[in-house]
């Protein structure tokens, strides 16, 4: 729910009823996720769709004048969400943001989720100190996911602290770890981290819910038609193509300290408006 300034606020201790606003000036910072990886534009070679910018284009239709930036950057952890992410973003004025950070620290066995959890707080005061309303995020559950599955106590662990942080300060909370379509495979591109078109789709719809407004598209919570189960062979096959293609580079960028965000600006650097090919998908 809103309070007659348009910022959202508790009904009652751990409450948030959302009710939708005319937001006119849209930033998202993040990690991969937000840039939109592997849902690819076909209008910019190398570029992303992604959730965020699908978003961006469902709001602007409610208002005449609307402009988006998105700061996010693949494989960046929380310290450059929630630090540098978040001071560009305050510099810009924006009067909604949406922050999700914090993936990438989870899939470190070290990571400290208390620690993390503080330093998201703190960010998020700070955006909602400067007047803008904040969409948060949990992370998916990873309990059916190989090898992340590791992570499910962590990401469960976190993902209260997000519950937690958005009802102290007042925040919208996109519940991923609730979305059964994200347990379908086929929401996921080959590297089994970041979702596909369809999947960046629904959650921008999902996103848009959460916001308080209603998608006309009320698709995005009907799962996939059934497929038959691979068999173990073509399980093994797959988990062999997916460990030497996706995991190993992986472990490779750790351990030289690289990360496949070293040399990427962010897409959308400023607010601007959108292309007309932004209109929703």
């Amino acid at each position: 729910m809103t309070d007659d300034a348009g910022m959202p606020h508790r009904e009652r201790a751990g409450t948030i009823r959302p009710r939708a606003s005319a937001w006119s000036r849209y930033v998202a910072v993040g990690d991969s996720f937000t840039e939109g990886m592997s849902d690819h534009d076909p209008a910019a070679n190398d570029a992303y769709i992604g959730w965020a910018d699908r978003l961006a284009a469902l709001l602007s239709v409610h208002v005449s004048e609307f402009s988006y930036a998105n700061l996010a950057i693949r494989g960046r952890k929380l310290d450059d969400v929630a630090g540098r992410q978040v001071e560009d973003a305050l510099v810009l004025g924006p009067d909604l943001v949406s922050i999700v950070g914090g993936g990438n620290d989870i899939l470190r066995p070290t990571a400290d989720i208390d620690a993390l959890a503080a330093q998201l707080d703190r960010a998020v005061a700070r955006l909602r100190a400067s007047g803008a309303d904040v969409l948060m995020a949990t992370p998916t559950d990873p309990s059916g996911a190989p090898v992340i599955r590791r992570t499910t106590g962590r990401a469960a662990t976190y993902s209260a602290h997000i519950w937690t942080i958005a009802g102290r300060h007042g925040c919208y909370v996109l519940n991923q770890w609730a979305f059964d379509f994200l347990k379908d495979w086929r929401m996921w591109a080959p590297d089994r981290i970041h979702m596909t078109a369809d999947g960046h789709r629904r959650v921008a719809l999902a996103a848009y819910e959460a916001l308080g407004h209603r998608a006309e598209e009320a698709d995005w919570r009907v799962p996939l038609p059934p497929q038959p189960k691979p068999d173990r062979i073509e399980t093994l096959r797959g988990n062999a193509q997916w460990a030497r293609e996706h995991a190993a580079p992986w472990v490779r960028r750790r351990l030289q300290g690289r990360s496949s965000g070293d040399h990427v600006v962010p897409k959308r650097p400023l607010l601007a408006p959108l292309p007309d090919r932004d209109g929703p998908r």
